[in-house]
Order: C-alpha cells, then sequence, then structure tokens
C-alpha cells in the first residue's frame, strides 16, 4: 500500500516562488507515473503535472514554463518547483498517481496561497 504526504506549501507573493514535496511509503511507487493536482476552493480538483516512471513530463498549459515537476525514485519524492506564481494558483495541492489520482491515495494536500 502507498501513502503519499504533501509538504511545502505557504503564502507567498504573486512572482514569488515555492517548492512542494511529496513523501511516497511503499517500493511499488517508482512503477507509477505520479502527478500534482490542485483544487481551488469552488472547482474541481485538475491535474497540473505528471511525470511518467520514466522521466516523460507533461504540464497543463497554465503552468507550462513557470512549474518543473520532479521525481527521485531511490528516495521515493516528487517535487514541484512552482515559480512565477500568480493569484490564480491558489489552491489545495496534492500528490497522486497520473493521469487518475487513486482513491485510496489522497492525502491532505499542502495549501498555496498567493497574495499581497
Amino acid at each position: 500500500q502507498v501513502q503519499l504526504v504533501e509538504s511545502g506549501g505557504g503564502l507567498v507573493q504573486p512572482g514569488g516562488s515555492l517548492r512542494l514535496s511529496c513523501a511516497a511509503s511503499g517500493s511499488i511507487f517508482r512503477i507509477y507515473a505520479m502527478g500534482w493536482y490542485r483544487q481551488a476552493p469552488g472547482k474541481q480538483r485538475e491535474l497540473v503535472a505528471r511525470i511518467s516512471a520514466g522521466g516523460i513530463i507533461n504540464y497543463v498549459d497554465s503552468v507550462k514554463g513557470r512549474f518543473t515537476i520532479s521525481r527521485d525514485n531511490a528516495k521515493n519524492m516528487v517535487y514541484l518547483q512552482m515559480n512565477s506564481l500568480k493569484p490564480e494558483d491558489t489552491a489545495v495541492y496534492y500528490c497522486n498517481t497520473a493521469p487518475f489520482g487513486k482513491e485510496e491515495y489522497w492525502g491532505q494536500g499542502t495549501q498555496v496561497t498567493v497574495s499581497l
């Protein structure tokens, strides 16, 4: 069984940066494509970045050029470097398998707030 724990969120001004981390327990982590999802108030959860087990990466258009996803299979970690943050990036961010998160793996997420 895999457990996912997100961290690294916070309050940041527009134009600022944050680095999110996702720690995964379970030896089968490294065979999964992983993704970062976000859910803003009143909106559906969306997949913003994903990385395959072999390192193929995709982003949603709204974050291209600003966000970078990476993974360290030796450490069972997935990261999301977020630069040039905008108020519309405000959301709770989650990691999970991609492109469809497994229901049993959703964690608490980490809150990202972009505001003056």
